[in-house]
């Protein structure tokens, strides 16, 4: 009977111990809370960042549109003669066109307006960015 009564409790601790306490639930559940409060912002951050560089991408290529544009006509292409990219967070337009200057503008637009120190990115046909801190 000594065997038969020690298997028998060996069998209700097993059936104390199986899964967690609240407690314990309790304490993983904080913990994964303290980690996405830390790394949440981090990563909207690079969210802003990577759609900030695909915007320079397409100032750029519209640069090379305009000075392909320049080679078949006297001036830089207007907004309505440029094929302008579409994009979500950005709002693209040329300003101050002429026979040899031209401003390519991307405005923020949507989300991409939280990039508060970037809200509008700029490039000329001498190749100078602004603002510089966002490029």
């Amino acid at each position: 009977m000594n065997e038969l009564d020690a298997v028998l409790d060996s069998k209700k601790s097993l059936k104390n111990n199986v899964g967690m306490s609240l407690l314990e639930l309790m304490v993983v559940v904080s913990i994964i809370g303290i980690l996405v409060t830390i790394v949440f912002p981090s990563y909207q951050q690079h969210i802003l960042t990577s759609r900030r560089a695909d915007c320079a991408i397409q100032l750029l290529r519209m640069k090379m549109q305009q000075e392909s544009f320049r080679l078949n006509d006297v001036s830089y292409a207007t907004t309505s003669e440029l094929s302008l990219p579409q994009n979500a967070y950005f709002d693209f337009s040329v300003v101050n066109v002429s026979a040899t200057t031209y401003t390519l503008v991307a405005q923020a637009k949507g989300s991409q307006q939280e990039d508060s120190a970037c809200q509008t990115l700029a490039l000329d046909q001498s190749m100078n960015k602004t603002p510089l801190i966002c490029w």
